[in-house]
């Protein structure tokens, strides 16, 4: 189903090679290793490039976005070409998964740190 919801819980642990998975353990993983291969497109203007030209194939919203009419553009797009949408449980968590690590996080202070 084009435009499908799924909210997404924040995962517990990683469960170990070769067991099953359930979508709360399987999308931050998703999310990480499309980072890893330089095929994560993040924010609105990145993200409806990939939907456009059809190279997206998972579509990933923060449940606490502010912004109705972002995620009312982001699901249009998504059910006009078929791509699945799935929800973060807040954008903290899914910027954490997408690499973006903010000022507070630990390797921030590590790399500062290091250049002094």
């Amino acid at each position: 189903m084009s435009g499908e919801e799924v909210v997404v819980a924040q995962p517990e642990a990683a469960p170990a090679l070769g067991e099953p998975m359930d979508i709360n353990t399987a999308l931050p993983l998703v999310v990480r290793k499309s980072r890893a291969h330089g095929g994560l497109a993040r924010g609105l203007h990145e993200a409806a490039k990939a939907i456009e030209k059809h190279n997206a194939h998972l579509c990933v919203i923060a449940d606490d976005c502010d912004q109705p009419d972002y995620v009312k553009l982001v699901k249009a797009l998504c059910a006009d070409h078929n791509v699945k949408v799935l929800r973060a449980p807040s954008a903290k968590t899914l910027g954490e998964w997408a690499g973006d690590y903010g000022e507070q996080h630990e390797a921030v202070e590590v790399v500062q740190h290091h250049k002094d």
